[in-house]
């Protein structure tokens, strides 16, 4: 479910400035779009990360970089795995 930027600090509880500064640092990616920022699950649930990375175990900004930057590594190689996979299966079709 896709939510504006209203919809999106309501649900989260971030304010204004905080979400702005996490965009900024692109710990946060929303779409732009015509009508403004669209934010995803995936971007709230990256929000609920970082609000527990920095209360939880209290990684400062660049301990949250750092681990953003390898958890998004994590994933690209996860995809592109899954993705190498469908075409071995492919060829042995």
């Amino acid at each position: 479910m896709a939510m504006n930027k209203e919809e999106f600090l309501k649900s989260s509880g971030l304010k204004v400035q905080v979400l702005e500064l996490w965009i900024e640092q692109e710990w946060l990616l929303p779409e732009t779009t015509a009508a403004g920022l669209r934010f995803t699950e995936i971007d709230a649930a990256r929000a609920r990360l970082i609000g527990e990375l920095q209360s939880g175990i209290g990684a400062n900004d660049a301990g949250i970089d750092v681990i953003l930057h390898l958890m998004d590594q994590v994933h690209g190689m996860r995809r592109a795995l899954a993705e190498l996979r469908r075409e071995m299966a492919e060829r042995k079709a």
